[in-house]
């Protein structure tokens, strides 16, 4: 069997896939807008609606941010980072 770059199954360039880091923004920022969304739905009072000028502040800022994280996750799957086969791994004449 040959070590030729061309025999190995790892030549082929590959998506970054979870490890993208626009993945991990998308899902974080969308779990605090779920987070923000239930906090304006189910605990929503009076008083807060009186420091924020009648508007349900942390509904809206949830909402925001649902549509950010969605959109961080859409860009990571629409456009995916390439990572080439020589980035990730390491060079024959290194030490490991």
């Amino acid at each position: 069997m040959s070590d030729s770059p061309e025999s190995r199954p790892s030549a082929v360039p590959r998506r970054a896939g979870v490890s993208d880091v626009r993945n991990v923004i998308g899902a974080l920022i969308g779990f605090y807008g779920v987070v923000l969304v239930v906090m304006g739905v189910a605990a929503d009072s009076a008083e807060d609606r009186a420091k924020t000028g009648d508007v349900n502040a942390n509904l809206w800022a949830g909402l925001a941010m649902l549509v950010f994280g969605v959109l961080f996750v859409l860009w990571a799957w629409l456009r995916p980072v390439i990572v080439e086969p020589d980035e990730t791994e390491p060079a024959e004449d290194s030490p490991m």
